[in-house]
């Protein structure tokens, strides 16, 4: 899909109605806090982030607003990236760190959630795609990780100094790509919250421009998943709960019984649907995207 194009298509009204912001998260509030903020500073209903950072970590934090916070789910889980600092508690060669690394964690590891976490404190496999060092400055070691959604970056530092015998922690952390999303990107680069407060005072006066910038149309999941296209005759009976036909497609895909796809018909964003490939049956709703007023 062409996601500039299918954004220059809709009205502000209709961005801030399912849209999406990439902020730059700073040290300090929760990710609920930021994402509260954005709720109240453009006055919407409701606002989602899409993975959880800790206060003190910074960077990518992409943000739901209104009807896109139904996409919540299907951003979840994607590839994350970090830049960070780790501190090992004794001097030790990075040749040394770098084997265990190698040995011990890359690929898929098993890893225990951290006693303060949410989620429920379990073994877990996550699967590790780089860890790297980049700089050693004495104890302290600038790392790059590149790792599945839901690994927890503080304690693979901290197995990391108990792998080694000596014990190690993470100073500093900011995630550089959640998924699709990233800190520096020609169409949706990440924005920090000056400049977001900044857009909104502008829109307040009239003035458009930056806000509609920052937003990202919602229609951008398009890019996680497989995309079936449904002719236009058919949109208002599957608007109002009909499930696909095989016949309403304009071009059959091969998508795999239970798989997750967006449907559009031509630039219009239908809704996400799940394939059930049942007979006359394609697939059913998930979410379908009702006709903005």
């Amino acid at each position: 899909m062409d996601i500039e194009a299918i954004k220059q298509g809709k009205s502000i009204k209709e961005l801030l109605e399912f849209g999406i912001i990439n902020l730059d998260k700073c040290s300090g509030p929760t990710s609920f806090s930021v994402s509260d903020f954005v709720k109240k500073r453009l006055g919407l209903r409701k606002t989602s982030h899409f993975g959880t950072l800790d206060p003190k970590v910074t960077g990518i934090l992409p943000v739901a607003l209104n009807r896109a916070c139904k996409l919540t789910g299907y951003f979840l889980g994607e590839d994350k990236e970090y830049i960070g600092v780790m501190r090992i508690h004794e001097e030790v060669s990075l040749e040394k760190i770098e084997k265990i690394i190698k040995e011990k964690f890359t690929g898929k590891i098993i890893q225990m959630p951290p006693v303060k976490s949410r989620v429920k404190r379990q073994d877990r496999e996550r699967e590790i795609k780089k860890f790297e060092l980049l700089e050693k400055d004495g104890k302290d070691i600038l790392f790059q990780v590149e790792c599945e959604g839901g690994t927890y970056v503080r304690k693979l530092c901290d197995d990391l100094g108990k792998e080694l015998g000596i014990g190690a922690h993470m100073l500093e952390l900011r995630r550089v790509r959640a998924g699709i999303f990233k800190e520096y990107n020609k169409d949706y680069a990440c924005v920090n919250l000056h400049d977001f407060e900044k857009a909104v005072e502008e829109y307040e006066k009239g003035d458009e421009k930056n806000l509609r910038r920052m937003i990202i149309p919602g229609e951008i999941v398009s890019e996680l998943h497989p995309v079936a296209d449904i002719e236009s005759e058919v949109i208002d009976r599957v608007l109002h709960g009909c499930p696909i036909y095989h016949k309403f497609l304009n071009k059959k895909i091969n998508s795999k019984k239970g798989e997750i796809i967006c449907v559009f018909s031509g630039e219009k964003f239908i809704g996400m649907y799940k394939v059930i490939n049942e007979g006359e049956f394609f697939a059913r709703s998930e979410f379908v995207l009702q006709n903005i007023s």
